[in-house]
């Protein structure tokens, strides 16, 4: 009878592993971009203020990665976000009133999110992953920083809600990751109030893997475009993986 190779001894107690869900799970870049080319044909360029895509997505992408690492130091609201996200980007070119472009921003915002929730690109190997987490007998929970009118929509188009347990989203108590609070939330959510119990794997290490260290718990850094610890105080090579497949010789 074949048996279950024993766990690495990062998994060692282990019994609720956590996946961050935008770029470990969901491949949230290409969906984005998909998204926002969707929303840019639609809108015509957003009233000829943008002639090219490609500018667009450049002064968008460089603008919103700021503020969502603002966001996540709890610096600016969630409603500041999401309508700056697109205004300042748009207020470069816009030769109308401010009040008209806040209301085309608010509905730009909006739309984009439906777009983005509509879109079904996985990470590699994310599907395979969780059925291998499920069949070794953890339990599977996302903790994420996304918006929960989001976050949950985007789970159902992957059809990843049948392999997950738990979700849990900086929106159900108004922090976010790094803050540890989200990570004692969860691990109340889920009645396991002991630390090493669980494990988290994420992509960012400002966010996912800073705030499961800052909670006690053990974590996996996933990191497809950096396969070797820059600094010190980056996560070590076991506590690292390029694929998700190579969660397959971990658990």
């Amino acid at each position: 009878m074949q048996t279950s190779p024993a766990p690495s001894p990062l998994f060692s107690g282990v019994e609720w592993i956590w996946f961050d869900l935008d770029d470990t799970l969901i491949d949230f870049h290409a969906n984005s971009r998909r998204a926002h080319r969707l929303l840019f044909d639609e809108q015509n360029g957003f009233d000829s203020t943008y002639d090219d895509f490609v500018e667009w997505l450049h002064a968008y992408e460089t603008h919103n990665a700021e503020l969502w690492r603002r966001y996540a130091a709890g610096e600016i609201s969630q409603d500041f976000l999401r309508l700056d996200r697109f205004l300042s980007p748009l207020a470069l070119k816009w030769r109308g009133d401010s009040e008209a472009l806040e209301t085309l921003c608010r509905y730009l915002d909006t739309r984009y999110l439906d777009l983005l929730a509509e879109q079904k690109q996985l990470v590699e190997g994310a599907r395979e992953a969780l059925l291998l987490a499920r069949a070794r007998g953890y339990k599977i929970g996302v903790l994420s920083n996304g918006f929960s009118s989001v976050q949950h929509r985007k789970i159902r188009s992957a059809r990843l809600d049948d392999l997950i347990d738990t979700v849990v989203l900086s929106d159900d108590i108004g922090v976010a990751k790094p803050d540890p609070r989200l990570y004692l939330y969860a691990m109340a959510r889920v009645n396991n109030l002991r630390p090493d119990a669980h494990l988290m794997i994420g992509d960012n290490l400002a966010t996912d893997i800073k705030g499961a260290e800052a909670a006690g718990w053990k974590h996996l850094f996933f990191a497809p475009r950096d396969t070797a610890p820059s600094s010190p105080a980056d996560p070590p090579a076991e506590c690292r993986i390029a694929r998700l497949d190579e969660l397959s010789r971990l658990i």
